[in-house]
């Protein structure tokens, strides 16, 4: 079951955007979050909920949406997420907490995809421009993650690594996107 999981939570960037996700599922996801291991128990991660038009543009516009996707800006009007969930860091608790912000993030899209939605968890971030945008002190506040939630709107196909090498996800003709990944055997060290 868990396996079934994983394998379904993949990356998306497309969304039907006029399917909503209401603000009690964005804290039902960020409730799992807030039970998940934290770094010497701090617990310093806080999160912002963006589920209003105005806001959520504020959000997309300061996002890189697909880096190995060169001629792409991001999903269209009508593509774009229900929600999103800023990740902040409360600098009067910790600083730096990466291993934490994994852990978040992996929870909330795995409660996401068990709830039929999907998402894509955002580093590439402008973090100056959103933090002005909201009124964010950076001295109060990190941003240190952007997580998008939507229902999907395209098939995300897991591949095998090409003879080239090549972990670099890509688009078809129709839109389908895909994801190399590593054999199994690739990534065993013997020792």
């Amino acid at each position: 079951m868990l396996k079934e999981l994983v394998l379904k939570n993949r990356t998306y960037r497309r969304f039907y955007e006029e399917e909503a996700v209401s603000e009690e599922t964005i804290r039902e996801l960020i409730d799992l979050a807030r039970t998940v291991p934290s770094t010497a128990n701090s617990q310093a991660l806080k999160f912002a909920i963006v589920t209003k038009e105005e806001e959520k543009e504020k959000v997309f516009c300061n996002l890189g949406w697909a880096a190995a996707l060169k001629d792409w800006d991001g999903p269209e009007k009508g593509e774009r997420p229900a929600a999103y969930i800023l990740v902040l860091c409360d600098q009067g608790i910790a600083k730096n907490k990466p291993i934490d912000n994994g852990i978040v993030a992996q929870t909330i899209m795995l409660g996401a995809c068990e709830k039929g939605l999907g998402g894509c968890i955002f580093g590439n971030i402008k973090r100056k421009e959103l933090s002005e945008a909201f009124g964010i002190s950076p001295e109060q506040f990190s941003i240190d993650l952007v997580l998008a939630i939507g229902k999907p709107k395209e098939t995300v196909v897991i591949t095998e690594v090409g003879e080239d090498g090549s972990t670099t996800y890509y688009r078809d003709e129709d839109q389908v996107h895909y994801v190399p990944k590593r054999s199994l055997n690739e990534l065993i060290v013997k020792l």
